[in-house]
């Protein structure tokens, strides 16, 4: 039988049983708004269909069924759902889960023949073992499981190819958007989108979530049976795990998916974590001494009637020419494929348990930018917030689109309004929010309390999600951040403070996020801008 193919920073391949566990493994909290959740149900697709589109078979999995376990289990019962505004975001994510479920029974025959290859081969490899004395090592030994390094993709370091990323995501962004115009030549009209969120067994939808009615499809009976065998999954949890030894994948149908599990870190070899897991606290550079902001805070929805304002390309610095050959994961070189399923690159920091973090892309020239469109404000020491939003390609994230909302300001807080607008023009451009940016006119460089409220709501499904702080007036003058996890993120979650000022039982609470860590500046990545705000807001 023929081996995996050998290559640099490969990871053992895994079956569904595998992959559906790790997928349920995140910190779901009802005290977050639902309309935050649903943000992270539209990211949770859109980066499954890119991976899918690359042929990552194993995340395109995980994503889709973690998907599918948010809505079916979470989503229908959190407190929010019965209000009549959240209605048709529900229903739309409940036939989203219906068209994951067909892809899901695709997508798992191919996942374990792969790991059935696998498993052949290290049967073998023992077996040579055994036979002739020799030690032979698992090619995923001491290292945590990244379902993006389990297919055939070259794996690439990050900050050794940045002029690759650079042309990648000019040809990929392009490539999509010359999709998404042709498509939308030959989409339905907006009556006949009404008609179908409607039509059915949806016009009734909370019989429809509800335990009578019966799904079609049998794997979303056992996904909705997660919450039915809780208790007693969480009984089994207490006993000692027993080690399995290393079989061929059974059926999916004869496998029963597990409850949410306890939020339990990745294991990492201590001679295997990278410096990127060294906490930077800015414990003496951004103590919260001022008063904190408040907390972006919105409930309104409204329907568009007429389309966004056309966005203002940004012509960024020239970008180095890329050089005929790359710098790949081993060391060596090989000549570069625009293909973004021909190659991955690696996680570039990791969160404080171990869990990976893809690379984000930053233009340089963005910040710049915001800081122009909020000077009138900056000068009459009103603060300003943007949407970064962007896209996925080869496993990293790309900051191409900068978005103003609608906001009310004041010299300590940034409130967004009509935020409605923000995930439609996101959904009709199929773009993923990636963090935000907002200004601190008169204050330092820091995350407030309620920043870190605001920013809970970002990371809290996309961990790679950053916050830009730019206070112009001060030295330093910006910083990129993310909450730590653990402590940040789980502190934040259950944190019930109204206040505006409160202090966190934690204090190493967020961290750096630019190099040594995830976000990487790219010189040349081009981005657009779009003010959503009225045009005297503007001025």
């Amino acid at each position: 039988m023929a081996s995996l193919p050998s290559r640099s920073g490969a990871l053992a391949p895994q079956n569904v049983e595998k992959i559906a566990r790790i997928a349920q493994d995140y910190e779901y909290n009802p005290l977050i708004p639902l309309r935050y959740w649903l943000r992270s149900a539209a990211t949770l697709i859109r980066e499954a269909r890119i991976y899918e589109r690359e042929g990552q078979d194993e995340q395109a999995y995980l994503l889709l069924f973690r998907h599918a376990q948010l809505v079916l289990v979470n989503l229908a019962k959190h407190p929010d759902a019965k209000d009549e505004k959240y209605r048709k975001a529900l229903v739309d994510e409940e036939k989203e889960v219906q068209k994951s479920l067909e892809k899901l029974e695709v997508l798992k025959p191919r996942i374990n023949k792969r790991y059935e290859r696998y498993a052949q081969m290290m049967r073998e490899r023992q077996a040579n073992k055994e036979k002739h004395g020799t030690n032979t090592v698992s090619i995923s030994e001491g290292r945590p499981y990244d379902p993006a390094f389990s297919g055939i993709a070259e794996p690439l370091e990050a900050g050794e190819n940045k002029d690759l990323a650079v042309k990648l995501a000019r040809k990929e962004i392009s490539r999509r958007e010359t999709v998404r115009r042709a498509g939308r030549h030959t989409a339905l009209s907006p009556e006949e989108q009404r008609s179908r969120r409607t039509a059915g067994v949806w016009g009734d939808w909370e019989n429809a979530l509800g335990d009578g009615q019966e799904m079609d499809n049998d794997l979303s009976k056992r996904i909705r049976e997660v919450r039915v065998n809780m208790d007693y999954t969480d009984r089994r949890e207490t006993q000692k795990a027993i080690p399995q030894p290393l079989t061929t994948t059974s059926s999916l149908s004869a496998y029963k998916y597990p409850t949410v599990p306890r939020q339990k870190p990745l294991e990492i070899e201590p001679t295997q974590t990278p410096m990127d897991l060294q906490v930077d606290t800015g414990r003496d550079r951004y103590p919260p001494s001022l008063p904190p902001k408040e907390l972006l805070k919105d409930e309104s929805r409204f329907d568009l009637n007429e389309p966004p304002p056309r966005p203002n390309k940004v012509s960024p610095t020239p970008a180095p020419a890329v050089p005929e050959k790359i710098q790949r994961a081993d060391g060596n070189e090989a000549h570069p494929d625009l293909n973004p399923s021909s190659f991955t690159f690696k996680p570039s920091a990791y969160l404080e348990n171990g869990t990976p973090l893809r690379t984000i892309f930053l233009p340089p020239e963005l910040r710049m930018q915001f800081l122009a469109l909020a000077a009138p404000n900056t000068r009459r020491n009103l603060e300003t917030c943007g949407i970064l939003c962007g896209t996925l390609i080869s496993n990293a994230l790309f900051i191409s689109r900068l978005l103003i909302p609608e906001q009310i300001s004041t010299s300590d807080t940034c409130e967004t309004i009509n935020e409605s607008a923000i995930f439609e023009y996101c959904d009709s451009e199929d773009l993923m929010m990636l963090g935000w940016i907002h200004t601190h006119p008169t204050q330092t460089c820091f995350m407030s309390s309620r920043d870190l409220h605001t920013h809970c709501g970002y990371q809290v499904m996309l961990p790679e999600s950053i916050a830009i702080v730019c206070a112009p007036s001060k030295n330093p003058d910006w910083g990129v951040f993310r909450l730590t996890d653990p402590p940040g993120l789980k502190t934040v979650l259950n944190c019930t403070q109204t206040g505006l000022f409160h202090p966190h039982s934690e204090y190493n609470i967020y961290t750096e996020a630019l190099r040594p860590g995830h976000v990487f500046e790219a010189a040349g990545l081009e981005f657009e801008t779009v003010d959503l705000r009225p045009r005297e807001s503007q001025s």
